[in-house]
């Protein structure tokens, strides 16, 4: 009996159907060194996976490609999760990765998740248990590390949002073995302080570098905290145990410091809408009664008018001096916060503590000195004090190492 002749279509669809029955093949980890890489304007990732011995087509579809956690390059060692299909048109089977990760840290993401699931599913994440964060808060303590742009940042914006706002920070470190210890023992300093929100975080990094954030010891060092805690780690994108914890996560620090600094000047702008809609609804009443008395005096309904402006007189009376009382509230509020922020800003004049006695180091050029490592010994540096300069030469440093909790 003569075969039947078959056409190449018919082959390769039936080659791909069979890869796609089987069950290995339709989900497998597979892992290898990323070759020949190339990014299409579509957003697809084409390259391939190889070994010492072998290589392997792979493409990523752009739906796939935008939940990538890194950006991958040629030569690096991934862990690659799909399926082996076959690309009809070509003939050439290919792996259809739709999920991949930098092979090395497979272990933490595994840690991560298992965390992540133990701690919710004891409840630890639920909403009942968030705190709701002050809208008006008078002290922030700051749980991070005192060098690098994040505290740089956070201080920034705070001030500008609310120049009279007052930050504590609680150095401690952000990576390394010590970290999680460091940021447990800080938030439970910052617990004992008399603060009204407290911020947590650092700035972006790699899952390595973020992932004292990730340890046990700090989300339930966070869950339970009396003050109410912003998780602020990393970029938008990245996601700790820490934030889950936290009763409010934020993007980033910069965005922690927003979300947590009220903005006075659009309060006070409010505040004179408030007081504008007032004036203007008492006003449309008392001119409401003004033209109901007209009204019924015109029809004659009272025999004696007087009659009926004795009770009308009483109420605007009544009306005037809710008026009178409630603006003259208004005004002591305002004058005493005016007040306050007068002597939070007369504190903050950079000569007001050099009246006090104090003063500040700087180069000879200028460039102003905040730590003792920008110094040398022999060093010539200029004394600033209030009223003029002293040109001194220094002899001896001494660098302090306590990592007390400063105001910032």
């Amino acid at each position: 009996m003569e075969r039947p002749i078959y056409r190449v279509s018919q082959i390769n669809a039936y080659v791909k159907r069979m890869l796609n029955q089987d069950v290995i093949l339709s989900n497998l980890r597979l892992s290898g060194e990323i070759s020949n890489f190339k990014r299409h304007s579509s957003a697809h990732l084409y390259f391939a996976l190889k070994d010492e011995q072998a290589a392997v087509s792979a493409v990523m579809f752009a739906s796939d490609a935008r939940t990538l956690r890194f950006l991958p390059k040629e030569g690096q060692k991934v862990i690659a999760v799909g399926s082996v299909s076959l690309y009809e048109k070509t003939g050439q089977y290919q792996f259809y990765v739709k999920r991949m990760e930098p092979d090395g840290i497979g272990a933490l993401y595994q840690a991560y998740e298992a965390l992540k699931q133990k701690l919710e599913q004891e409840g630890l994440f639920d909403a009942g248990r968030k705190k709701p964060i002050p809208h008006y808060p008078k002290t922030i303590a700051l749980v991070t590390s005192p060098t690098g742009a994040v505290i740089q940042d956070m201080t920034q914006i705070a001030r500008r949002r609310h120049p009279g706002i007052r930050l504590i920070l609680i150095p401690v470190a952000v990576q390394g073995e010590r970290a999680a210890d460091q940021i447990v023992e800080g938030l439970r300093r910052a617990d004992r302080l008399e603060v009204d929100t407290v911020i947590v975080g650092r700035g972006g990094g790699s899952i390595e570098e973020l992932w004292a954030f990730n340890e046990e010891k700090v989300a339930r060092a966070i869950a339970a905290m009396k003050h109410p805690v912003i998780s602020a780690v990393g970029h938008e994108t990245d996601y700790t145990i820490a934030d889950f914890a936290a009763d409010l996560r934020a993007p980033t620090p910069s965005a922690a410091a927003e979300l947590a600094v009220p903005e006075v000047s659009r309060i006070l702008e409010q505040l004179e809408l408030l007081r504008n809609r007032q004036r203007r609804a008492l006003k449309r009443r008392v001119e409401d009664f003004r033209g109901l008395l007209a009204q019924y005096m015109r029809r004659g309904v009272y025999q004696r008018p007087a009659q009926l402006l004795v009770p009308r007189r009483q109420e605007l009376g009544s009306l005037r001096d809710r008026l009178e009382d409630g603006k003259n509230q208004w005004f002591r509020g305002r004058r005493e916060n005016l007040t306050q922020t007068g002597l939070r800003l007369q504190y903050l004049d950079p000569a007001h503590p050099l009246k006090r006695g104090y003063a500040y180091l700087t180069e000879e050029k200028g460039k102003v000195l905040s730590s003792v490592k920008q110094t040398r010994e022999k060093e010539r540096v200029l004394v600033h004090l209030w009223d003029g300069r002293l040109l001194a030469k220094i002899e001896t440093i001494e660098e302090d190492t306590d990592g007390k909790e400063t105001d910032v």
